[in-house]
């Protein structure tokens, strides 16, 4: 087992904790509930929003035993995933998602609703509201994806390469 790699993920994920932690306490500090400070008009604001559900409300009203489950569930993979790779792309994206599950998870055991803040407009579309702990899965996820598709490309050339010897 690689020390130096656990270290260095655990010390990423609670600086990423401790962030999405200190932003959603200083927004649910500063500003009333439900209420707009535009950032850049018509396109990034804070609101101030408690959600109940899970990614962009969806799931409202499946209470926090289901959402713990699910989210033990989530980081007992992601540990075990990260466990068995050495490839630098692929635990970023781990430490990321696993650092914003636990962010959202704390929200939910200890309020029982995760506190959203951040809102983005494209166009006239007004997107879901969010968090650091939402950037922070969503960013991972999409390292994760990014990476499994590239080995996938790859694996496809060396498959052709080997049909074609």
């Amino acid at each position: 087992m690689n020390k130096k790699k656990w270290i260095i993920g655990l010390i990423a994920s609670i600086i990423l904790i401790l962030l999405d932690q200190y932003t959603k306490l200083y927004i649910t500090k500063t500003i009333s509930l439900h209420e707009q400070i535009d950032l850049i008009e018509h396109v990034l604001y804070f609101t101030y929003f408690q959600n109940t559900g899970a990614a962009f409300s969806l799931l409202t009203g499946f209470g926090n035993v289901f959402f713990g489950i699910i989210t033990i569930t989530a980081l007992i993979f992601i540990l075990y995933m990260f466990k068995d790779t050495e490839n630098k792309f692929m635990m970023t994206g781990y430490i990321l998602v696993f650092a914003g599950a636990i962010g959202n998870f704390i929200d939910r055991m200890f309020l029982n609703y995760v506190r959203d803040f951040i809102g983005v407009y494209i166009g006239s579309y007004a997107f879901p509201i969010f968090n650091v702990a939402d950037i922070c899965i969503t960013v991972g996820f999409a390292l994760i994806l990014c990476w499994m598709l590239i080995e996938e490309i790859e694996e496809k050339k060396r498959w052709k390469k080997e049909l074609l010897k």
